[in-house]
């Protein structure tokens, strides 16, 4: 915690330093920059984004505040499932494709992630294709801040995984023990947090659907797995939306890289209808 605090407060001090002295100088690079300068720009960029995300709820309106209370109210709305959800993926594990929980695994993985965000990156930056090289720094920078924020979770909250003895209401707060570290799930940030950057950089409603519809294999797997409750992977994919958008509507309003036409962003919203409760998205 100490040298998270620290690593925190370093970044809010470079942006700080940023701000009065110029030092990661905004001016954009061109084609014939050399691919060193393009990485260090990138990086610059990717540093400022992590700080600006974390330093938003600094600056958040009503409309936040009122965002953030419907998100509470619809998980807990949605916590009162749980156990019968977990139940039900659990009992029709089985009927999943093994090719399906496989790929699951695989792509939350932090290793193939990572792997797979380093090789999309590398194209760009040695091709010096710039939209590449936006849609890593994105998912690089939203998946840092993510990462840092689930992880934290995880052991503060110390919820109990669904394949243990215990019901979805049992916490042991700042656990080490990794049956409860459940919420959220990290697979789902990953997964989503890729799935959203990428899916950002279509116009075509079609192209968003598969992008997306690739990016929920992962949750899906860890439900039928009985690795995370309902609330687990629904928190861990608004997380990953909320602070992918943060950072993107960084990038266009700094014109750190050329978009094509004015941004456009997916507004979610929680709906309740009856006895059902949904998660919906506007294109």
């Amino acid at each position: 915690m100490k040298n998270i605090s620290i690593f925190i407060v370093a970044i809010f001090f470079i942006l700080k330093l940023n701000a009065q002295q110029n030092i990661f100088n905004t001016e954009k690079v061109s084609d014939t920059t050399s691919i060193g300068k393009l990485a260090l720009y990138d990086l610059k960029q990717g540093i400022k984004g992590v700080g600006y995300s974390f330093s938003r709820p600094f600056f958040w309106k009503k409309k936040d505040f009122t965002t953030l209370s419907s998100i509470i109210i619809g998980s807990l709305a949605l916590s009162t499932i749980d156990d019968e959800a977990s139940a039900f993926f659990i009992r029709n594990e089985p009927h999943v494709p093994e090719l399906i929980q496989e790929i699951g695994t695989r792509f939350g993985s932090p290793q193939v992630y990572f792997i797979t965000n380093a090789t999309l990156y590398g194209v760009g930056l040695f091709t010096k294709n710039e939209k590449l090289r936006k849609t890593s720094v994105l998912i690089i920078s939203s998946s840092f801040t993510t990462g840092l924020l689930q992880s934290l979770s995880k052991t503060a909250f110390g919820r109990t995984r669904p394949n243990n003895v215990y019901k979805s209401n049992e916490f042991r707060f700042w656990s080490n023990e990794p049956s409860f570290h459940s919420f959220p799930s990290g697979h789902t940030v990953l997964s989503i947090t890729m799935a959203h950057s990428i899916a950002k950089q279509f116009d075509n409603t079609w192209s968003k659907v598969g992008v997306y519809t690739l990016g929920s294999i992962a949750p899906l797997s860890r439900l039928f797995a009985g690795a995370h409750w309902l609330t687990d992977v629904g928190i861990a994919t608004v997380l990953s939306i909320v602070v992918v958008d943060s950072i993107d509507k960084f990038l266009f309003k700094t014109n750190a890289y050329d978009y094509s036409k004015k941004e456009k962003q997916i507004s979610w919203n929680f709906t309740f209808v009856g006895n059902k409760i949904g998660l919906t998205g506007s294109f």
